[in-house]
């Protein structure tokens, strides 16, 4: 038996609303900063290429705003557009490889996590590759090898320099061996450029781990990351399972490889486009 009873019908001013169709008129607006904890206005951490105006902290970004962020005017060509995995081993786990990608081409409007570019920085023209940590974490599948590979290619054919910002969660465990191939296929296909005497400059950002650390990100002639990036292979939580053992404060973020010679620079985001043009002028004449 109820306990209360509606004796009028709802008022007909006030329709009731399914809980699915509710919206905030500020919902999306803003976005908390992961460094200092500040409520944020999204369109003004957008304007300053997603990196904090109260405290420096660089959040993620997509690829097409790499290329517009390193490239003059923001313009780029984009190669090998229509590339796509075939599922070569028909993964399934929660559910099937080839729907996962077919929902992640969807919503970020590219075939794979990586885009293959040409474009001019600072009046140089040089190939570029930029990785994109929202398809599927960034990982390395057929696709990227093939494209990397290919754009390795264009900067011989080309004579130009070669960029790849990686972020990147490592190779795609959907695909198996034939992900893990991509490191011997690219690391070889830089050692051509490197023959010809072409400069290669490797952009690390948070995350680049696993296979894409362990191959192509860190055999650039320059390795520079950006301010508090996570690089390295296996995750720190792993190794410290593993070693049982904590890990010193900062391990395996930027500014901790540095100090111990992994790389090359540390480098803001908003400073990289003419850092990298400067390290430029002393490979190129």
């Amino acid at each position: 038996m109820s306990w209360f009873r509606r004796d009028k019908p709802p008022d007909e001013k006030l329709p009731m609303v399914e809980n699915g169709e509710r919206r905030v008129r500020t919902e999306g607006l803003w976005q908390k900063c992961e460094g200092c904890r500040q409520i944020i206005w999204k369109k003004e951490l957008e304007a300053n290429w997603n990196v904090c105006p109260k405290c420096g902290a660089h959040s993620r970004m997509d690829a097409v705003s790499r290329l517009k962020l390193l490239l003059d005017g923001g313009q780029f060509h984009q190669f090998d557009a229509r590339l796509r995995s075939s599922d070569p081993l028909g993964f399934v786990d929660s559910k099937p490889y080839s729907q996962r990608l077919d929902a992640m081409q969807q919503a970020t409007k590219l075939s794979d996590a990586l885009i293959s570019a040409s474009g001019s920085l600072d009046g140089r023209p040089i190939q570029i590759c930029a990785m994109d940590p929202r398809f599927i974490g960034g990982s390395m599948g057929a696709v990227v090898g093939e494209k990397i590979a290919r754009s390795i290619e264009r900067a011989i054919e080309l004579r130009q320099p070669l960029v790849i910002v990686s972020a990147s969660g490592g190779a795609r465990m959907q695909e198996g061996a034939i992900s893990l191939m991509q490191m011997a296929k690219i690391s070889s296909a830089l050692m051509r450029l490197d023959e010809a005497r072409l400069p290669f400059i490797s952009v690390l950002t948070d995350p680049t781990t696993g296979g894409v650390t362990a191959s192509f990100a860190m055999l650039g002639d320059l390795n520079i990351a950006e301010p508090g990036a996570l690089i390295g292979f296996a995750g720190p939580r792993v190794i410290e399972q593993t070693i049982r053992q904590k890990l010193p404060e900062g391990f395996q973020r930027a500014e901790f490889l540095l100090k111990h010679g992994m790389l090359d620079a540390v480098v803001p985001r908003l400073e990289l486009k003419s850092y990298i043009s400067t390290a430029l002028k002393f490979f190129v004449a």
